[in-house]
This record gives structure tokens, C-alpha cells and sequence, in this order.
């Protein structure tokens, strides 16, 4: 994040050639790391640190141990050349407690480097020999000029750390004496942050540990609560004027067709959606949330039923065509019989077909259109879109969404999504949608008993599988995604070849895994939903797919490889029918880690319980795929710092109450910071 503003933009107008000792070839080399300008390089912070405050006397060095020494060089160097041709230069140094013999290969300096009586600190690893304790090419530094925690930047073949020490050290002091802070004074001294300047200059030579921690804090919840006000003023700016109006609210009426009641949590949500879509001010663009089993879907129809009865259209799309054929049956008995066209429109159909539906969609003749990527396509037209419905969002990428959104005049949207998101972590990723949450199950929904098992009782398990298959019923068996070097496991396809020949070979089995082509994928899962196949064996493309109620084990391979997160949405894929269902956790991992969320995978299935869990052990992983959702890169903080984000949230709060659109001089300079971080996503709608 550019942080330092004004007074310094003439640093960040200084290419980075213009510092001296950096010319072209080498500015060429911090191009590579991001870095072009003199500003940019004072933003390029470490990566880690080493503690040189620890001095260990050489006596108690102990062997093969990183140590940091405080030494006198006690002799000339010693030089000559390896069998292989290495230029080898040795000295002896000392302290109080012994000496040691400093050992360094193709450095020709290095006898010009360090001055015999000298003190020096040296850093590296101690190991010892028959001639005593000896270090091999440590760093060093005088004494005199050392600090006690040295930094450690990210590098370039041509680029050393040392290098870059230096070219920050000058660019450092070219900061002028009174830096305009982003904070305000008032600010920092509320929530406890340090100044700019000190920020600046300890997190790249921190005075002391406590110093660097000062420094860090302060710097990364700045850049957290840049994301978070730029975020805030994105939603604000992306809603636009309600081009959709509706008029009446028909979600009592909706509720007449239902088999069942609606729970409190899905009234509130169905009228969350529908009182914006009643606003004249904003558009619907809102995320709904809620745990396996719901209800979703059922919100969803209610807010169709509710545009379409005020005249306009709704497409829904889903992320594979077997839940997309689902969401169309089910959809269709239960609008159909109130006179809602519906149609299901995916890539599979015959071309005539495809033809006939996007012909009745342009006149406006089906008035639901449920499908997949097919939805997107340029042929596909609409008379009058007035709502978008996305299943399972992060499946999706922006631009797809923003493709479907564009059919329309300003249509409204509606996301859902069954992926279990930590509620900090869902106000940054989806920071331009409002997130409603439905946290309550229907009455009835089956428990799922949930078993964590060693492979010594795999057989076991197995035996139990069989048991349940021959009494009618269905089962998932799960393995991780093999990685490179990944040897102690097996394939999907290789356990359920082995399951074939030796456990179920009179059982039909289904294998699915990611490198099949789509309609291979689409086949199998269709015969596992007819119940053709009895036993799935699966990666976790499985995560988010099929409804198969007479599913009632999941068994899932070396667990701990997978997240909580993952685990959660895979053990939802039983229980949706009346029989009592399991989900068998085969590890035999020991650490720590793994079994504190195996053990939260047995003790709790509210999702976000699990969510916060994962969060809290693993940090963001992959909720949504390869970056799509777009964020800002962060140059210091990180996601799965929950701490400082809520306190990052706390501050954004009290700036907005303090001066809502930050039109108060005190807030311009982070106003300015926050147009720059999100002009680095190409997004200039805060410009």
C-alpha cells in the first residue's frame, strides 16, 4: 500500500534509478520486486527479521545451531582454493570465552571487509569441527552500526538482501522530517497507534522487538482499514438508483404453495431482499448465507415469485448442469401450478432447443429461466430482467456475474451461498454486497453422528458401508487432491479400482474426479442421483453438487487434509433425506492441528462455528477460488488476522461516524490512500 502521501509524493515521482548506486541494470532488478519508485521502496517491506539481540558466547555455542556471535578478528586471512577451483578465505575470531574460525567461498573482498582488532557481530550457523567452532560465510556487521533486529527482504537473482539494506537505508533518509499523516492525531491516540514516521522507519530497522511490533501493528491496520472504508464506499457508490421497482410485496402469498413453514430466519431474509427491491434509493445486491439443509432455495423462489408477479423476469443460475436440472424440477412443481413459466437452459440441450427457449426468454413468454454458463452467452436475450439469482457465488468469477447482470436494465442480484464464511472475512471478501444470513435449520433436518476413525478400523468402516449399500442406501467415499510428492497416499482412481476388485466388486461404484471432462463428470453424478451407482469414490468436486437424499455415509480419506470448511460442505451432502446418516473422518495424523479441528468437525454443525475455526487454524485459505472476488493486494496485512481486522472494522466505524464521506480535512490524506489502493485493481470508481 502506498502509504506516505503528499510531502512525499515527490519520492514516489523519484525512480528508483535515481537513488545513488542503483542505475539501470539494477533498477531494471527491483522492477522485478514490484519496486519502480523511491516511495514504492520504502513500501516494500521485510518479509521476516533476524534477532541479533540474543549475543551466545562462543563457548556455548552448541552444534549446528543459527547463533549470532560478538566477535574481535584475530588474525590475518588465510586464503587459497578448494580441489574444485572455490576461492576459500579462513580468519580467526575471538571474544571472552574462546575463538572460532570464520570460513568464506568466492568472496574475494572479503579480506578487505573485516579489519583485524575489530569488533563485529556475525550471524549464521555454528557448527563444530575437530579444530573447534567454525562459521561458514556468515553476515556480519560492525559492532558500532549493528541493531539488534536485522530485516530480511524478499529477493532477485542480482539483488542480496545486503544490497537492498543499503538502497532503503538512503531512500529512509530522504524522508523529510514531518510526515503528513493518513491518521489523525485524535485517531492514533484513541486506538493506540504510533505516528507514521516512526511506523515507517522501525518496520524496516526496528529499534528493538517491541519497537518492530509498534511498527506493525500500526501499519497493518492502516492497510486493513483502507480496504475496509474503500470497500464500505464501493457498496455505497455501486448502488444505483432502483431501475426495478417493486411494488407488491407477494411473499405471503408465495408461502400459501409451500409444503411447509417457513422458519423465522427465512421470513426475515425473503423480506431483507424484498425491502430493498422496494427501495426507490438502492438496488437489491445482497449475499445470503446459510448453512447446508437451509433453506436457501426456498428464499430465492419466494423473491422470484415475487418480481415475476410484478412483471418483470428472473434468471438463476447454477454452477453445474446436474444442480441446475435440479433447481428446475423443484422450482417448476412449485411455480408452475401459479402460472410462473419455467424453463431450464444449459449447455447439453440440443441446439433447437436452446434456440426455442432464448426466442421465448427475448419475447418474454417464460418468465424463469434457470441454467448454467448458457445463461451468459451472447444469444441468450431478455425481455425484461429484473432479477439474478447466483447459486454458490464463489464458484463464479466477477466478470461471469457482471455478464448476466448486464442483460438487464440494472437487474437486482441475489447471491447465495452455502460455503461457510467467518463473518469478518465475508464484510471484506463480499464488501460490496450487504450479507444477510439465514441461522436456523427447518425442524426435522436429519443429525448427521460424525466418527473420526485411524485407518487401523478402515475395514471396519468399510464393512459398515457395505452394510448400509445392501439395505438400500447410498454412500460418498472421499479422497484429498494428490500433490507432487504426495507418495504416502493414493489416487481417487486407484482406491476405487482396489475398492472395485477387493471390498465391492458385486456393488456398482462410481469414480469423479476433477481432470474428467465436464460431461464425463455430469454422467456419473446423474447415475449416482438415480441410484445406478451405490458408492461414489470422489475428490471434493463433490463439495457442491448433487442433492441425493438416499445418501447416508460420507467417508472422507486423510482428513486432515482437507478444511474445515471443506469438510463441512462434505459432510452436508448426507443427511438430506429421512434416514439417520454418518460422516466417517479416517486420519491418522497426531499433531496438534489436526486434531483440534477434527475434533470441532465431531463437536458443532452450525457452519460458521467451523468457518471462524478454520479461519482461526488455517488463515483464508481458497473460500473463492484463484482471487476472483478482486481485492486490493495487501502489502503487509493479511486476512486471517482477525484481530487486527476487528479492530480495523472498529476504527472505519468511528472515522465514518466522525465524518461520513471523509470530506473532513483531517481524513483527506486516508482519503487519498484509499483512491490509491483501489486504483491498483483498475477499479477508478473512487476517483
Amino acid at each position: 500500500m502506498l502509504i506516505i502521501i503528499e510531502i512525499m509524493a515527490s519520492l514516489y515521482s523519484m525512480k528508483i534509478e535515481e537513488l545513488s548506486g542503483i542505475g539501470i541494470k539494477r533498477a531494471e532488478l527491483f522492477h522485478k520486486l514490484g519496486v519502480y519508485s523511491v516511495g514504492q521502496l520504502l513500501n516494500f517491506y521485510p518479509r521476516d527479521y533476524e534477532d541479533w539481540s540474543d549475543i551466545t558466547e562462543i563457548s556455548n555455542v552448541t552444534d549446528n545451531t543459527t547463533v549470532c556471535i560478538r566477535a574481535v578478528v584475530g588474525s590475518a586471512f588465510k586464503t587459497g582454493y578448494t580441489k574444485s577451483g572455490k576461492f576459500i578465505a579462513r580468519v580467526s575470531v575471538f571474544d571472552d570465552s574462546g575463538g572460532a574460525e570464520l570460513v568464506f567461498f568466492n568472496n574475494r573482498y572479503i579480506v578487505n571487509m573485516l579489519k583485524y582488532g575489530q569488533t563485529y557481530l556475525f550471524f549464521g550457523k555454528a557448527s563444530h569441527t575437530l579444530d573447534g567452532v567454525s562459521m561458514v560465510s556468515p553476515i556480519f556487521q560492525p559492532e558500532k552500526s549493528s541493531t539488534a533486529v536485522q530485516p530480511i527482504y524478499n529477493l532477485t537473482a542480482g539483488l542480496n538482501n545486503k544490497f537492498i539494506i543499503n538502497s532503503v537505508k538512503k531512500a529512509l533518509k530522504l524522508l523529510p522530517n514531518t510526515v503528513n499523516d493518513p491518521l489523525p492525531e485524535e485517531l492514533r491516540t484513541r486506538f493506540k497507534l504510533c505516528d507514521l514516521k516512526y511506523a515507517i522507519n522501525n518496520i524496516h530497522f526496528p529499534e528493538s522487538i517491541m519497537a518492530l511490533e509498534t511498527a506493525r501493528k500500526r501499519l497493518v491496520i492502516e492497510e486493513l482499514l483502507v480496504l475496509n472504508l474503500g470497500l464500505r464506499s464501493l457498496k455505497n457508490r455501486k448502488r444505483s438508483q432502483n431501475k426495478n421497482i417493486i411494488i407488491d410485496d407477494c411473499s405471503e402469498q408465495f408461502e400459501k404453495l409451500l409444503p411447509f413453514a417457513l422458519t423465522n430466519a427465512q421470513k426475515r431474509v425473503i423480506s431483507e431482499c424484498i425491502g430493498d427491491m422496494k427501495n426507490p434509493e438502492i438496488t437489491l445486491n445482497r449475499l445470503v448465507q446459510g448453512d447446508v439443509g437451509s433453506g436457501k432455495t426456498a428464499v430465492a423462489a419466494s423473491v422470484c415469485y415475487t418480481t415475476i408477479n410484478n412483471g418483470r423476469q428472473c434468471a438463476f443460475m447454477a454452477p453445474t448442469e446436474i444442480l441446475a436440472e435440479q433447481h428446475y424440477n423443484s422450482l417448476k412443481e412449485l411455480l408452475e401450478p401459479a402460472g410462473i413459466r419455467t424453463a431450464l437452459l444449459t449447455g447439453s440441450l440440443r441446439a433447437s432447443e436452446k434456440d426455442s427457449i432464448r426466442k421465448q426468454l427475448e419475447s418474454g413468454e417464460i418468465d424463469l429461466v434457470i441454467g448454467t454458463h448458457a445463461l451468459i452467452t451472447d444469444k441468450t436475450l431478455f425481455s425484461d430482467l429484473g432479477l439474478v439469482v447466483t447459486d454458490e457465488q464463489h464458484r463464479f468469477g466477477v466478470a461471469q456475474r457482471a455478464k448476466l447482470l448486464s442483460k438487464g436494465n440494472s437487474p437486482h442480484l441475489l447471491v447465495m451461498s452455502a460455503t461457510p464464511i467467518p463473518r469478518t472475512l465475508g464484510l471484506i471478501i463480499f464488501g460490496d454486497l450487504d450479507i444477510s444470513i439465514i441461522d436456523e435449520l427447518p425442524p426435522g433436518r436429519q443429525e448427521i453422528e460424525t466418527v473420526i476413525i485411524d485407518s487401523a478400523k478402515r475395514e471396519r468402516a468399510l464393512g459398515f458401508v457395505r452394510k448400509t449399500v445392501e439395505q438400500g442406501r447410498q454412500a460418498y467415499i472421499v479422497c484429498p487432491l494428490i500433490e507432487e510428492g504426495d507418495s504416502d497416499l493414493i489416487s481417487a482412481e486407484e482406491y476405487a479400482a482396489e475398492l472395485m476388485l477387493n471390498h465391492f466388486s458385486d456393488i456398482p461404484v462410481g469414480i469423479l474426479h476433477g481432470k474428467m471432462k465436464p460431461a464425463e463428470k455430469e454422467a456419473v453424478m446423474r447415475d449416482f442421483a438415480d441410484n445406478k451407482l451405490k458408492i461414489l469414490v470422489s475428490t471434493t468436486v463433490i463439495e457442491v453438487g448433487i442433492d441425493v437424499p438416499n445418501a447416508t455415509i460420507m467417508m472422507i480419506e486423510n482428513a486432515e487434509r482437507f478444511g474445515l470448511s471443506q469438510l463441512h460442505q462434505l459432510r452436508g451432502r448426507v443427511g438430506r433425506g429421512e434416514e439417520k446418516s454418518y460422516c466417517i473422518l479416517v486420519s491418522d495424523s497426531t499433531t496438534q492441528n489436526a486434531y483440534e479441528r477434527l475434533k470441532t468437525m465431531k463437536s458443532t454443525r452450525d457452519g460458521f462455528k467451523i468457518a471462524d475455526a478454520d479461519f482461526r487454524l488455517r488463515g483464508p485459505g481458497d473460500f473463492f477460488g484463484s482471487r476472483q472476488h478482486g481485492l486490493p493486494k495487501l502489502s503487509i496485512s493479511s486476512l486471517a488476522d482477525t484481530r487486527n481486522l476487528d479492530i480495523s472494522q472498529k476504527i472505519a466505524d468511528y472515522v465514518i461516524k466522525d465524518s461520513q464521506n471523509l470530506t473532513d480535512d483531517r481524513y483527506r490524506a486516508l482519503s487519498g490512500e484509499i483512491k490509491r489502493l483501489f486504483k491498483s485493481t483498475g477499479d477508478e470508481t473512487l476517483n
